[in-house]
């Protein structure tokens, strides 16, 4: 058990090195100057479109406490899935972990892979640490499954998809394009997830019976079938939970995510005094969000900062490097926070966690 406790410590490790933190930092801070240098190259630019006052900065605070709001949310969910098993430090703990992985691996995979780990870690086992991460998975996935849309139906595809030129629902839209792609990515991971969980959780241990089944991993097999057994039975308590634990879960998810796309809105309101078009803003970040699961990228670096500053830039005053600026200072609240909180809480964890064992 100790040499396993060392392989997973050895992986989490590589997880945090420095090159890891560093590079998505730095591809985002590369594409905003690239982007910028390009924009403002050669034309007579005037920032005297942003004013810095009193309601800038309490709307900047403002940003700052949605951010602790999304944070919450998660921080309440977690413990409700884990049955008020963990303090709300120890959530607070894992919900910065987690997303420290998530900002160090490409937006597809998210940090899934090692949560299970920051879990399990925290006095749960390994079985019902799976489940929680899948339940999450759901719950987030599912937000953003019944959300789409229904922004789509109330805000209207030409107002959602509409950029400067390019109008409405066709291909010819690379916003479209790519909102597409990462809808049909979410529609199969949730089919595959909601399956699994609650209707025939013996695919998820033969899943897992599967990595395990590759020559380096082989010798966790027999770890990964009790993880497996444990998914199924956690997978029929899952199944027997009542209404009232599913809206709980629910409503947290609900405010976890709404608060971050709010965070946006608030950032818009302290430079740019804006006083309307609120709801289509937040539409339009919804669907921004799911395009971005097609980056390759470490947390989206680059590829996020590109999309916000031009899916968005219609709320923007049409001065060059704007629009770019503005997403820069919103990956300041939403992405950066999430890696210093790795870099600060990561090595004691690990140093907590998985002590060696005294000879």
């Amino acid at each position: 058990m100790a040499k396993i406790d060392l392989k997973k410590k050895e992986n989490i490790e590589k997880q945090i090195r420095p090159a890891k933190i560093i590079i998505p930092a730095v591809i985002g801070v590369l594409v905003v100057f690239g982007m910028l240098f390009f924009q403002i190259r050669g034309k007579n630019v005037s920032f005297s479109v942003i004013n810095f006052t009193f309601i800038t900065v309490i709307f900047l605070i403002v940003a700052a406490l949605f951010m602790i709001m999304r944070d919450i949310g998660y921080m309440w969910r977690f413990k409700i899935l884990s049955e008020n098993k963990v303090s709300w430090y120890q959530a607070f703990r894992v919900i910065m972990l987690w997303e420290f992985a998530s900002a160090i691996s490409p937006s597809a995979i998210g940090g899934t892979s090692v949560a299970v780990v920051f879990v399990h870690k925290e006095g749960i086992s390994v079985g019902k640490s799976t489940a929680i991460v899948m339940a999450t998975s759901f719950l987030d996935e599912m937000y953003f499954l019944i959300m789409f849309p229904l922004m789509i139906f109330v805000a209207g595809p030409e107002n959602i998809f509409s950029v400067g030129n390019s109008v409405g629902l066709n291909f010819d839209n690379q916003f479209f394009y790519f909102a597409v792609i990462g809808y049909l990515l979410k529609f199969a991971y949730i089919l595959f997830i909601s399956y699994g969980l609650f209707i025939n959780p013996v695919i998820i241990k033969n899943t897992i019976l599967a990595i395990f089944s590759i020559k380096p991993l082989r010798r966790w097999r027999n770890d990964a079938r009790r993880a497996g057994l444990d998914i199924i039975h956690n997978s029929k308590e899952l199944k027997r939970k009542s209404f009232g634990f599913w809206f709980k879960t629910s409503l947290a998810t609900f405010i976890s995510w709404t608060s971050r796309y709010w965070v946006v809105n608030a950032i818009f309101v302290a430079f740019f005094a804006m006083k309307s078009q609120h709801f289509l803003l937040f539409a339009k970040q919804l669907v921004m969000w799911v395009m971005m699961l097609v980056s390759p990228t470490p947390g989206g670096s680059g590829f996020s900062e590109y999309v916000f500053s031009e899916y968005l830039k219609d709320f923007m005053p049409q001065v060059a490097g704007i629009a770019i600026i503005t997403a820069f200072v919103w990956r300041l609240f939403t992405y950066y926070p999430y890696l210093l909180a790795g870099v600060i809480i990561g090595p004691k964890w690990l140093r907590d966690k998985f002590k060696r064992p005294k000879i």
